[in-house]
């Protein structure tokens, strides 16, 4: 599925979605580089909440950039199928081998300011992450660990108790909006 589809076919949870989904749209419209970060305004990113089978607890990273408790993720680059892109940031920033997606659908939808950072000796200017966030399933036996590059810290949290991590206030909504859907999930799977 082309990227304009898999935003288009995907049904907003709420009207934060689905105007985000429409700005998505007609950026992805107007713009054929959305996949690469060489469009210095906007692209497509991918990123993961982690949890364990019970869903009462989440891989979180300590990023650098940020200097916040955080979801994983990252940058297209140029690969339409974000699932992919997801599943391997996933891995590579957890170290986690055995994640499987909950679904291959998309879970939340976000556009994100950026503010302008140094990365890698690289000025990156402020900018929009129109992401694809999708809910990926490991085991909680596994013990993540951090890459160098990309974090300080990576660990499981509970739940219930991991926005007390989160100090970059502008992300608090987004994962409020997403845990509260995994809640829902979770308890469905007691029922």
């Amino acid at each position: 599925m082309n990227i304009y589809d898999l935003f288009k076919n995907y049904h907003p949870k709420n009207e934060q979605e689905a105007r985000d989904q429409q700005l998505i749209l007609d950026f992805i419209n107007v713009n054929p580089n959305c996949l690469s970060r060489d469009n210095l305004a906007a692209h497509i990113t991918a990123s993961a909440f982690v949890v364990n089978q019970k869903m009462d607890k989440i891989v979180f990273a300590f990023h650098h950039i940020y200097q916040s408790w955080a979801w994983v993720g990252g940058h297209a680059d140029g690969d339409e199928d974000l699932l992919h892109v997801a599943l391997k940031e996933a891995e590579e920033e957890t170290g986690l081998k055995h994640l499987k997606p909950y679904s291959e659908d998309i879970f939340t939808i976000d556009v994100i300011y950026v503010h302008n950072h140094i990365k890698k000796g690289v000025y990156v200017p402020d900018h929009l992450h129109l992401n694809a966030t999708y809910l990926l399933i490991a085991d909680d036996n596994e013990m993540p660990f951090h890459n160098p590059d990309e974090h300080q810290d990576v660990r499981w949290f509970d739940l219930d108790h991991v926005m007390d991590m989160v100090s970059e206030n502008r992300m608090k909504a987004v994962y409020e909006k997403a845990f509260d859907l995994i809640k829902k999930y979770r308890e469905k799977a007691i029922q």
